[in-house]
């Protein structure tokens, strides 16, 4: 077994065990993916400021995200498809996190149902719903977060209709894969993968199918999914889910600070600054350089995490000196799940947490609590003065 030293040495692996498709699906941008990749370089245009002789002993990482306990203010990220990346991802992620401390998100688009991930788990996870034209199907999505004793919901609000992703339209990415001669070719390069998806009856979307009108099977379901964004969503669309859901509320994919503002004003109780992984509008600002404009512009009357870009637990670190008051990773898990299944997010986990609780050392600081800008060096004008 290779050491795993850190994140890219669990995306080595994986790319090397995962499907084509699948890997392309999580390592991927939309257009000419400028945010994808500004999302993570735009981390490397800010300094930590090195302190010594400061007693660094009796360090904390602990800290708490929307009232919840957490081991780091680290959460996984939903991401859609997880239970094709490994049999029963999603599974095996929320049973990686639970053990760890941390939050688990999961995906409206996942393989594995919401009652299948709570059956494998003793603690409540955070469940994220998509802005979907079918109210029955959303409200059936509350009843059944709810009823498995979901502790959160999180609602994108940026994808009102899906970016182009060039490297999916090429593949032909499905759940399961189609089997054409390319993907077969593929495929029989993946025996570990394949082995594990020959082990689980869970292979279709679990949220959706047999649950969404007229949805029972996956053919059904690709006509389904094609136009199932609401593309009328609003401020007062938002509302009504808010009053959908009387347990904690996050609302993912907030850029602008106008938009911060009246997610404030809705009623939610967290914003996550993100902008989908750079997969939706390609040229966005970047999640690091729009956190200190939504700050400013909601101070402390909300809580303001960060998604998009995070690669290590130097990238969390910054994203919290700044003033986010969590962080979220997406592929950095990914990675460890296709590479190694439960124990590679947790080794993921292990990795993020040791860059954390070293740097904040190194910066002079003993607990991630009292850790603020001014363990930084950050150029002028980074977050912009744009109209």
């Amino acid at each position: 077994m290779p050491v795993i030293a850190e994140i890219e040495d669990l995306r080595r692996i994986y790319e090397r065990r995962v499907p084509r498709m699948f890997y392309d699906y999580v390592e991927t941008g939309s257009w000419s993916e400028q945010t994808f990749r500004e999302n993570s370089s735009d981390f490397g245009r800010i300094y930590f400021k090195q302190r010594v002789a400061i007693d660094m002993t009796g360090r904390s990482t602990a800290s708490r995200m929307i009232g919840q306990e957490v081991a780091m203010p680290v959460a996984l990220a939903p991401v859609g498809l997880t239970g094709m990346q490994d049999a029963d991802g999603e599974i095996k992620a929320a049973r990686a996190a639970e053990k760890f401390g941390v939050p688990f998100t999961l995906s409206t688009m996942s393989i594995c149902s919401i009652e299948d991930v709570a059956a494998h788990t003793e603690k409540p996870f955070w469940f994220q719903v998509y802005t979907l034209k079918d109210d029955e199907f959303n409200r059936n999505l509350f009843a059944r977060a709810r009823a498995a004793n979901c502790s959160a919901i999180v609602i994108t609000v940026d994808l009102q209709l899906l970016g182009q992703r060039h490297k999916d339209l090429k593949n032909g990415l499905s759940a399961p894969p189609k089997l054409t001669l390319r993907t077969m070719a593929n495929l029989a390069t993946k025996v570990r993968w394949g082995l594990g998806m020959l082990g689980t009856k869970r292979r279709f979307f679990g949220n959706i199918v047999g649950h969404a009108r007229g949805v029972t099977d996956p053919s059904s379901l690709a006509e389904w999914t094609a136009s199932a964004f609401d593309q009328s969503l609003d401020w007062e669309r938002i509302r009504e889910f808010r009053r959908m859901w009387d347990g904690p509320l996050i609302l993912k994919g907030i850029i602008e600070p106008e938009d911060a503002v009246k997610a404030l004003d809705v009623g939610a109780d967290a914003i996550i600054v993100s902008n989908h992984g750079g997969r939706q509008l390609d040229g966005a600002l970047t999640s690091i350089r729009a956190l200190p404009r939504v700050l400013d512009a909601v101070g402390d009357r909300i809580e303001v995490h960060l998604d998009s870009g995070i690669r290590s637990g130097q990238d969390a670190l910054k994203a919290l000196a700044m003033g986010a008051k969590g962080t979220y990773i997406g592929r950095a898990y990914i990675y460890g799940l296709g590479a190694m299944g439960e124990a590679g997010v947790t080794r993921a986990l292990e990795v993020i947490h040791k860059e954390m609780d070293m740097t904040m050392a190194l910066c002079g600081r003993t607990d991630i609590n009292d850790v603020d800008r001014s363990i930084l060096h950050i150029p002028r004008g980074f977050s912009g003065d744009w109209e």
